[in-house]
């Protein structure tokens, strides 16, 4: 009885310990932040130009002024990332199995899978979205959309797609091959182990890297604009050239922000749980 209160003694003692350590920890970083972030303003906001950024980039009134119309482009810019989101993860998908099969009928499919990704990842995106916007419309094919819109949405899809199928072909590749020799084993074929073996834990484990490239791809929507689109970024862009004042840029800043911040906190925290879950796996 007396060794088991003792040791519930020293536990509580290490617990508060622990505690008294973590607050101290905190307080510092408190002070610190403060000291950093307000020297930093301070220098700025005591600069010699201050004044004429402050009315160039960080103007109260032209910001109420342009905010209305630069959030109704926004909103095209999140239906636009949404839609070809939907298409980057099945399009992503697909190219990846493409890559990884072994099949010698489908070496030629294989070798375009090769060839697309490497393209698509070798060209920058805004490159894509010229050639794809102002290239398909000049062939005046039949049935070849001229919308601003899907060519841009298309543009991203194709380019942003090379990347997530590299992200799904990464995660396929670190499944041990033990995982599908157990398939196998109990009778499943080369498919159904692919299928419901071997793409659910590796689409488990590349979830925090695509999230990573949602993010860009949130940014990289403002790309489109080059053709011609009212989203938010050429809506600015208007505002600003008009009475040669840029804060609506900073009001399209902040939206782009609302929903990418919450997305990296999103990632942080799920990188952070599969450090902790791997971790774990790793006591022995």
């Amino acid at each position: 009885m007396q060794l088991t209160t003792d040791r519930s003694n020293r536990g509580a003692a290490r617990e508060e310990a622990r505690r008294r350590k973590s607050r101290r920890g905190a307080g510092v970083s408190a002070i610190s932040s403060v000291v950093v972030i307000g020297g930093l303003i301070a220098l700025v906001v005591s600069s010699k130009g201050w004044p004429a950024v402050q009315e160039t980039f960080f103007s109260w009134a032209a910001f109420k002024d342009s905010f209305p119309e630069v959030l109704r482009g926004f909103w095209l810019d999140v239906k636009l990332f949404i839609c070809v989101e939907i298409v980057v993860l099945v399009l992503g998908l697909v190219i990846a199995l493409c890559r990884i099969t072994s099949a010698a009928a489908l070496y030629p499919i294989r070798l375009l899978a090769i060839v697309y990704t490497d393209l698509f990842r070798g060209v920058p995106t805004i490159l894509v979205i010229y050639l794809i916007g102002f290239g398909l419309p000049a062939l005046e094919l039949s049935g070849v959309p001229t919308s601003p819109v899907l060519l841009g949405g298309l543009a991203l899809a194709l380019s942003y797609s090379a990347y997530v199928a590299e992200v799904y072909r990464a995660g396929i590749d670190s499944i041990h091959p033990s995982q599908k020799a157990s398939a196998l084993s109990l009778g499943l074929t080369n498919t159904q182990s692919l299928r419901l073996v071997i793409l659910p834990q590796a689409v488990r484990r590349v979830v925090p890297p695509l999230l990573n490239d949602f993010i860009s791809l949130q940014k990289d929507v403002a790309l489109v604009s080059v053709l011609g689109p009212l989203e938010a970024f050429r809506v600015a862009q208007i505002s600003a050239s008009s009475n040669f004042n840029y804060t609506p840029l900073i009001a399209a800043a902040v939206l782009y922000l609302c929903v990418t911040v919450p997305l990296a906190r999103v990632l942080d925290r799920m990188q952070a749980r599969r450090g902790q879950l791997d971790g774990v796996g790793t006591v022995r």
